[in-house]
């Protein structure tokens, strides 16, 4: 069976929980993400360690931001890690996300347009003005042309994205959380049947995962309900 379109985020206390889930998660999903506390913490080994046997794919979420010619460096380094995913701010401009592009090869670079913990007035207070919207709009088109293969982006504008870079680019969206689960420190939500319909090629899902007794069991079920809903579409 073909793992769900899923990213788990492994926001574990220690390597040791990371890896378990990892190993919980890995027959179910495609992909597992490292952020940047397990990576600080813990250094390169970590995506070794949570690779382990399973080969599964690692989205290094380090949100990098910076000169271009720092990126640059900072990609190179990370890119013999062999990450399938690194992440950049958008907002560090089109030299820098090119910087990263051409510093990592093998790895497709995302560009971060606007972190979903952002509501509209946290926007504002931060200078952006108008609705989420139009500047992911405007973030995505910039970063796809400076040759980002993939952007983050919340759910709620996903579709928008979708119709503004067209088809060849990966949209993987944070703030994902099956119907009922608690909303915690996200803004722009949506659950993960919707967002795949709105365009969505990986879901991050974290809490609802791994604060789970069983996280491969909760791994399981919203992979079993993503299938269904695909199932039942004309």
């Amino acid at each position: 069976m073909t793992p769900a379109p899923i990213a788990v985020a492994l926001d574990a206390p220690n390597l040791e929980t990371a890896a378990r889930w990892a190993s919980l998660v890995t027959p179910h999903v495609s992909t597992v993400k490292v952020g940047l506390e397990l990576y600080l913490r813990y250094g390169p080994d970590v995506l070794a360690t949570v690779r382990g046997a399973s080969g599964v794919r690692i989205f290094l979420d380090l949100k990098l931001h910076d000169i271009p010619n720092t990126v640059a460096g900072a990609a190179r380094a990370v890119a013999r890690l062999k990450p399938a995913i690194l992440t950049v701010h958008a907002t560090g401009g089109p030299d820098m996300i090119k910087a990263a592009v051409e510093s990592a090869p093998q790895t497709q670079i995302a560009a971060v347009t606007l972190l979903t913990s952002l509501s509209e007035a946290d926007l504002a207070a931060v200078g952006i003005q108008g609705p989420a919207g139009d500047a992911v709009r405007r973030l995505a088109a910039l970063a796809v042309g400076a040759g980002a293969q993939a952007l983050v982006c919340s759910p709620r504008e996903v579709a928008a994205v979708r119709a503004e870079v067209g088809p060849g680019v990966t949209l993987i969206t944070p703030g994902v959380r099956p119907a009922g689960a608690d909303t915690q420190d996200q803004a722009r939500v949506a659950t993960p049947e919707a967002a795949i319909a709105d365009g969505a090629d990986l879901l991050v899902i974290g809490r609802p995962i791994t604060g789970s007794p069983d996280p491969g069991a909760a791994a399981a079920g919203i992979a079993a309900a993503l299938r269904r809903t695909a199932l039942s579409r004309p």
